[in-house]
């Protein structure tokens, strides 16, 4: 089902442009646009040199929002590709006056343009879309095409901290992880049973488990 537009999407991503990138989509070539720098000046963004975690996949907002509110001492990118999805994280960030988050309108395939190597200490990918047909293997947010991609700019030693409810993507990615060279530092299969601390719920999440579904969650660390 498509998504109806927000109203007055475009004056409320407008009220919120000192926290946000928006991405220029006049380049329709992805390489070609992942090749044309645009690097964000992280230090100014945030008045500090403090480390920077990134999450790719923000939705609304919740997770980045809480998660950087118990780490003031780190700041986060948050990217969101879709408009209308991106305007509540914004609001949400600006409504709780959380200074260490800012977002990224743009798609993955294009966040090397932003980021200079060794500048992202932690990704985080929660709930991507499994795209189970395999026809979509390739737009997977763990394939080895973004693994790579990720390896550009995540530090010696980063992780990519995954969660998924989807059993068939967890195990992809866990080979995706092992061809791309990653180590496997912990996997968890029932989240709910294992929790780990300092963990902030997702709202798919907080669904998902409301359902009974079993949550999956992968550390992966590049060497």
């Amino acid at each position: 089902m498509r998504m109806h537009k927000k109203s007055h999407l475009e004056e409320r991503i407008a009220a919120c442009a000192d926290i946000v990138k928006i991405a220029d989509i006049t380049q329709k070539n992805m390489k070609i646009s992942a090749a044309t720098p645009d690097i964000l000046p992280l230090e100014t963004i945030f008045g500090n040199a403090n480390p920077v975690c990134l999450e790719i996949g923000c939705g609304k907002g919740k997770f980045v929002c809480e998660t950087a509110r118990l780490n003031p001492s780190i700041n986060y990118i948050a990217v969101e590709k879709i408009s209308n999805v991106l305007v509540e994280a914004l609001e949400r960030a600006k409504a709780e006056n959380i200074k260490n988050v800012y977002f990224l309108n743009c798609a993955a395939e294009v966040l090397p343009r932003y980021f200079v190597r060794d500048s992202i200490s932690r990704i985080y990918l929660n709930f991507s879309n499994p795209l189970p047909k395999e026809g979509y293997k390739k737009q997977r947010l763990t394939h080895p095409k973004f693994l790579n991609i990720y390896s550009g700019f995540l530090k010696s030693g980063g992780k990519i901290i995954q969660k998924t409810d989807d059993r068939d993507f967890y195990l992809f990615s866990l080979e995706s992880y092992a061809t791309c060279g990653y180590k496997i530092v912990s996997t968890c299969q029932n989240l709910a049973a294992e929790p780990v601390e300092g963990d902030v719920e997702t709202e798919h999440e907080r669904l998902f488990k409301e359902r009974g579904k079993p949550i999956f969650r992968i550390e992966a660390e590049k060497l």
